[in-house]
Formats: structure tokens, C-alpha cells, sequence
């Protein structure tokens, strides 16, 4: 796709059909679009006459903003990619502006995606016209970049900027503590009252491998997965697994690994995750499917390995004691972490037989789970529908 075929999908932004606004939505990703949605369904449930237009995709549009804009043409991933588009980026910044400071929405809501959401922020407040700037737009944000991982000063600019942060663990509201940034846990969204859970505890259920969702992860962390799967099939010989995947690209990227596998085909199920999967025990790499998989009181391990490089610089910035997000909610290891070359197959297999067999692990998995669920359920003040009527009203 061309930077103009990226232009032709979106442009030019029409004006709203509402009237005078009183929030825009700007989520610039798939996943955004989703959550982005789930609090617009619990804000206007609060108060139905509120005027919502979205630049973000079709999950928000139902949920009963107005779309504006479809973002998701511009949901690549990877700085090759945005290099490769950043003429039609720089334009959707560009256009992005021109709109906000044509029609002045009450509030300007932003939805992770921090790449792009800080620089319009920085844009708007050069333009004088957000609250902080001396203007009447509020700037406010949900989902906050994870500046307890990387990043960390940001943090200041983004109080210099925004007049408030929803943020989706609790452990954030300490990140910005020495800031004066106002920031709320509002609850997590993955314990909103629509959202189920891909994953599903059943200890009759086959083994479950989640290598990731892009090409690079996939590469490095599904080898040893089918490795260690092999030489435990060797022990248990009826056992299966399934293996998910995001996209036919990634699904044909898993057959080509399995190919070097032998007969493991034969044992592995290649499932897309469009719909919920059984699992009596998982590996999985360390991004938010883990914190579905804890959710649902699977046990398992976390299996992680990056390029030799990424590692190093990975040791050097990031100050925190684990990787998954169970392990830094719970602060102890729920899913022991096997990293770089720590994950071994004869580890990995012990891991796994104990994972099955273990009634005591099973139990204790199934408590974590409770408690992570208390831990991540939304505050008696009210979740993130609560917060945006508020900052829209306030």
C-alpha cells in the first residue's frame, strides 16, 4: 500500500454531524478501537445525550460514536513501516489538527497509541488551545504508554500536556506520583462486563502455545515451544496442543516452523484467534494474552526470547523484576519466566508435566486468578465510562 492509497482512505475529514462535540475519541489502533468502545458504551449508558465523534474504527462507530475518520488503515506495526508511510502519517497528523482546531471538541480523548497521540498533544498545546496552553480544549487520556518499561521522563511531558490519565493497572497511579499529572485507575478492560475471555481453564483441555503476534517474536519463541512439545509427546504420547494465530501470514509463518518439526504437525493444532480456546496449560510469551490466559486460571509459563541486542538494551532500561503482567500485579512469579537462554526444553517440559499433574499448582493458580481479578476490577468510584462523563462534564 502507498502513502496516497493510505491518503485516499481517509481524507478529506468531514465536519460532524452532531453539532458543537463534546469529546473526541483518537484511537489509532485495533485494539484501542476496542477498548476506546467499551468506555463510549459505558459513558453514554451514564448519560445517553453526550456528543461522541471517533477517529478509530468500526467497533467504536457501533458503540455509538460518530466515525470521522477510519483509523485502522494506518494500524501498521514496526518503525520500517511507518518510515515507509510517513508522508501519509505526517498528512493524518496534519489533517488530524486541522479538524480539532476547525470544530473545537469540549475534550480531546485520547486512546493509547502514544506514538501518535503525544505528538498531536505537543501540536495542540503549540496551537494554544488546550487547557494547559491557555485554551478550552481539555486533553485527556486512556490507557497510558508503559513508562514503568521504557521511557520513563516521558512521563513529565505528558504532565506538561494532558489535563488527565485513566490508567488500566493500579500500579501506574505510583508511575506518576512525582508528577502533576492527575492519574486514575479506572479498572482494566478486560473485566468489563462484554468482554470475554479468549482463553478457558479445562484440565481435560489440550496444551496451549501462544508464541505472539508479530513475525519477529513468533521466529525466535515457537521453536523452542514445538521443541520442548516434542520431547514431552515423547512421555505423553496422547497429549495435543493447539497454537494460535493472528493472521494467515502468521499462521503460514508457524507451518513453515513446523515443517522443521517432523510428524509434530500431526499433535498440533494451528487455530486462529477468533474465537476462545480450552487449554489445561499454557506457554505463552509475555504480552497481554498472558494476563488472559492468569485470568482464566490456566496454569503455565511465560516463554520469551528477543534478538541478542534487543536483550542487552532490554536489561539496561527496563527496571522491572518481571516481564508478564500477572508476575508485576500479583509481585511474585504466578508464571515463572524463562528468558533468552534460560528456555530449555527439558525445563519447559518439567514445567509443563507440573502445569497437568500438579493438583497443588493447579489450586494455587486458581487463587492468583481471584486475586488478580480483585486487583484489576474497577474502583467504587466508578471505571473508565464514569471517568470521561466527568472530565467531558468537568
Amino acid at each position: 500500500m502507498s502513502s496516497n492509497e493510505l491518503v485516499r482512505a481517509n481524507f478529506p475529514l468531514p465536519a460532524p454531524t452532531v453539532g458543537e462535540v463534546d469529546v473526541l475519541i483518537i484511537a489509532g489502533e485495533h485494539s484501542g478501537d476496542e477498548q476506546a468502545a467499551r468506555m463510549v458504551k459505558a459513558a453514554l449508558a451514564r448519560k445517553p445525550g453526550l456528543k461522541i465523534v471517533a477517529m478509530g474504527g468500526q467497533n467504536l462507530k457501533n458503540a455509538g460514536a460518530e466515525l470521522v475518520c477510519d483509523m485502522m488503515p494506518y494500524a501498521i506495526i514496526g518503525v520500517f513501516e511507518v518510515l515507509k508511510h510517513y508522508g501519509a502519517f505526517r498528512q493524518l497528523r496534519d489533517e488530524i489538527i486541522a479538524w480539532i482546531l476547525e470544530h473545537k471538541p469540549k475534550t480531546v480523548c485520547f486512546v493509547d497509541y502514544p506514538g501518535l497521540n503525544l505528538r498531536l498533544a505537543k501540536v495542540l498545546d503549540e496551537h494554544k488551545v488546550t487547557q494547559q496552553s491557555g485554551g478550552s480544549i481539555r486533553l485527556i487520556f486512556y490507557i497510558s504508554p508503559q513508562v514503568w518499561v521504557w521511557k520513563a521522563k516521558r512521563r513529565f511531558k505528558m504532565a506538561e500536556l494532558l489535563d488527565t490519565l485513566a490508567v488500566i493497572f493500579p500500579f501506574e497511579v505510583k508511575s506518576f506520583e512525582d508528577t502533576t499529572l492527575e492519574t486514575k485507575f479506572v479498572g482494566h478492560p478486560f473485566l468489563s462486563p462484554d468482554y470475554e475471555l479468549p482463553t478457558r481453564y479445562d484440565p481435560n483441555g489440550p496444551l496451549l502455545l501462544l508464541p505472539g503476534s508479530r513475525s519477529g517474536a513468533i521466529s525466535r519463541i515457537a521453536p523452542i515451544m514445538f521443541e520442548s512439545l516434542q520431547v514431552l509427546l515423547r512421555e505423553r504420547k496422547t497429549l495435543k496442543a493447539k497454537c494460535v494465530y493472528a493472521s494467515q501470514s502468521l499462521k503460514a509463518l508457524l507451518e513453515s516452523i513446523l515443517d522443521g518439526f517432523g510428524d509434530l504437525k500431526d499433535s498440533v493444532d494451528l487455530v486462529s484467534n477468533d474465537s476462545p480456546v480450552e487449554a489445561s496449560c499454557v506457554l505463552t510469551s509475555s504480552g497481554t494474552m498472558s494476563l488472559n490466559c492468569a485470568l482464566a486460571g490456566i496454569p503455565g509459563v511465560i516463554v520469551y526470547r528477543v534478538h541478542p541486542v534487543t536483550y542487552f538494551y532490554g536489561r539496561m532500561v527496563m527496571k522491572i523484576p518481571y516481564i508478564g503482567i500477572a508476575n508485576l500485579l500479583l509481585d511474585r512469579p504466578f508464571y515463572p519466566e524463562y528468558i533468552q537462554g534460560a528456555a530449555q526444553a527439558d525445563v519447559l517440559v518439567r514445567e509443563m508435566i507440573d502445569c497437568i499433574e500438579n493438583p497443588e499448582r493447579i489450586e494455587q493458580v486458581r487463587k492468583g486468578s481471584e486475586e488478580l481479578r480483585a486487583i484489576l476490577d474497577k474502583p467504587a468510584g466508578g471505571g473508565v465510562g464514569s471517568w470521561l462523563v466527568e472530565n467531558i462534564e468537568g
